[in-house]
């Protein structure tokens, strides 16, 4: 990588990496890393960021309708390189696509809509997602050994990001639960005059006789609260 290249790199690669530290959402975090591979690889034509849910595919922080297009055609297909980047391997790269083999039926409906080269580069696999960020080119060859160092790095913030944004959505939902959970043992305890330990017990019993989720169950419970409360406060005032 020459010098000026590699400058370029680690300015944009210090940005990113305030901007994933930063509460940012996380499409703008995503739409900012497929900026930056526009900017960055030269040979880029389209980019964006492939996410696979429970067999869904969605396309994300797109720079042009084509990366959608093509996400659409690997979930028809079920073959593709994103695919393949998203649940098997780390970086994958096609030179041409009117001479690639491991994916015949979607190589070949690329290369009839013009796009002849790709790079794709693994964000992360669990048991139920995965994930990719995507290049195009129209050119054939647009994509060398120096393309896919600089992908590789752009990948890596993308996947923090995602994680990331992960976690901070499960603390608040966790935050969330343990709020309700405890407002329901407020109003059992109130109701009953029993303390904070005997009012979650009866909160555990239901939930695992009815197969319902506790936070569920406490949710509930504090809703037919609010409701009793308002239709006590509309009775007050239509008595006076």
């Amino acid at each position: 990588m020459s010098v000026p290249a590699h400058r370029d790199l680690a300015r944009r690669m210090a940005e990113l990496a305030r901007e994933v530290a930063a509460p940012t959402k996380i499409d703008v975090v995503l739409k900012r890393v497929t900026a930056t591979v526009m900017e960055l690889i030269s040979g880029a034509d389209a980019a964006g960021v492939l996410l696979i849910k429970g067999g869904k595919f969605e396309s994300h922080a797109i720079t042009s309708e084509l990366p959608h297009q093509l996400d659409v055609l690997q979930e028809q297909l079920q073959e593709g390189p994103c695919f393949e980047a998203a649940v098997n391997e780390p970086v994958v790269r096609t030179d041409d696509f009117r001479t690639e083999t491991r994916w015949p039926r979607y190589s070949k409906a690329v290369a009839d809509m013009g796009v002849h080269s790709g790079l794709a580069f693994k964000l992360y696999t669990t048991s139920k997602t995965a994930g990719a960020l995507d290049v195009f080119s129209y050119r054939p060859h647009a994509f060398d050994a120096e393309d896919e160092a600089v992908g590789s790095v752009l990948a890596a913030h993308a996947a923090a990001a995602i994680v990331a944004s992960r976690r901070e959505k499960d603390l608040q939902a966790a935050i969330i639960s343990r709020d309700v959970i405890g407002q329901a043992k407020g109003i059992i305890m109130e109701r009953f005059h029993i303390d904070a330990d005997s009012a979650f017990e009866p909160l555990r019993q239901l939930s695992q006789s009815t197969q319902i989720r506790l936070v569920e169950i406490a949710r509930r419970i504090v809703d037919s609260s609010q409701d009793n409360t308002s239709e006590d406060n509309s009775s007050q005032g239509k008595g006076q």
